[in-house]
Order: structure tokens, then sequence, then C-alpha cells
């Protein structure tokens, strides 16, 4: 498989879920500073222009954070990167929707990328501390939803793959995390796959 991505990226979450499976894959970086997700020969294989995207051994392509977790966790039923029944399947859906759009796509996207927010730029710093209300409410949404201890849905899930990742951002953008997020974030720092991804990514691992 042919895996596009960046790293200290969102596409970090899928290239952890890899690394648990132990994949083969090659992995193709994608630098969005540089504008590589909008060149043609990129566009070719994902036109949305986003990342992570997928190429599987079929030669068929996926893109979307949530739509790769689901289709790894389903093809390979044996890791048990999914709960299996519909409410546990519902309720990984559920959190990496939260993760993925509340999360990033609504509040950490203001904080990186404003300007695609502020119709001028004298409103590029309200648009900041708009996502950062954003991030700071989804976090609080989330930690009521989580364990006082352990993985989200009691074992590892794709739900954690998705939750790690703007954990992370937090923890390098100084915005603190509220306790069971902090935990939660703890403990996936624990796990090898994790580990190795991080330095994989170049950054170093404590």
């Amino acid at each position: 498989m042919k895996f596009y991505m960046t790293p200290g990226s969102c596409s970090t979450g899928i290239h952890i879920l890899l690394e648990e499976l132990e994949l083969v894959f090659e992995v193709y970086p994608v630098n969005l500073l540089a504008g590589d997700q909008l060149k043609p020969e990129y566009l070719a294989i994902n036109p949305k222009g986003t990342i992570p995207t997928l190429v599987r051994d079929d030669g068929g392509t996926l893109t979307e954070f949530s739509a790769i977790a689901y289709w790894l966790a389903r093809r390979y039923p044996k890791a048990g990167l999914l709960p299996g029944d519909a409410d546990g399947d519902a309720r990984a859906i559920e959190l990496m929707a939260h993760a993925v759009g509340t999360l990033h796509g609504a509040g950490f996207a203001r904080i990186f990328t404003p300007e695609k927010f502020a119709s001028q730029s004298a409103d590029i710093d309200a648009v900041k501390a708009q996502g950062l209300e954003i991030v700071r409410r989804g976090f609080e949404v989330l930690n009521d939803s989580l364990p006082t201890a352990g993985y989200a849905l009691g074992q590892f899930s794709i739900a954690d793959a998705a939750l790690f990742y703007p954990c992370f951002w937090a923890d390098k953008t100084a915005i603190e995390l509220p306790e069971r997020c902090l935990n939660h974030y703890r403990l996936m720092l624990t796990r090898p796959a994790v580990r190795q991804v991080l330095m994989e990514e170049g950054y170093r691992v404590n």
C-alpha cells in the first residue's frame, strides 16, 4: 500500500494504525506548506488535495481519516480496532467525528490556518481566538465522555488513534488538556507503535 501523509498532522493517527497492524506500506510525505497537495500528480491520486490518502494493494484509493480508519478496522478484524457491536462501533465513530470534525476541522484549523476563515487580515486574531475557544470547549466535552483511566472504549481502537493527534497538537501548542484527556494522551504515548511513529515523523519521544 501507499500512504500519503504529512508528519505531525492528522495523518499521524492513520500512521499509528498502520504500524499497530504491522502492515507493509510505502510512505510518501506531502509537504503542505510547499503546496504538494495541489500539484497535478497528487491531485490525480486525491482530487480533494487533502491528507491522509491510502492507496490500497488493489489500487483503490481511500481518503478522509474516518474512512481509512474504519476500513483498516474492518479489513483486519482480528486486531480488534472496533468493539464489534452496533453500540460500540457507533461510539467509536462518534468519538472520531468529534476529533476530526470539531477539534480539528472547526478548532485547530482556525488556529493553524486562520486566513482560510478570515475575510480580511484584520480578522486573523479574532479567528484564532474563536478556534482556541472551540478547541477548549471541545476538549471539555471529550473529557466528560472519557473514562478516568484506560482507552476511550476500554480496549485500544480507531477512536484512540483519532483522539491522539488533536491532543498531540494541544501539547505542542501549550493548550492545557483536561485531566481525562491528558491521562489518555499519556497512555497513548506509552504504546510502542505511537512512539515508533513519532520518532519516524521526526519528534523526540521522552
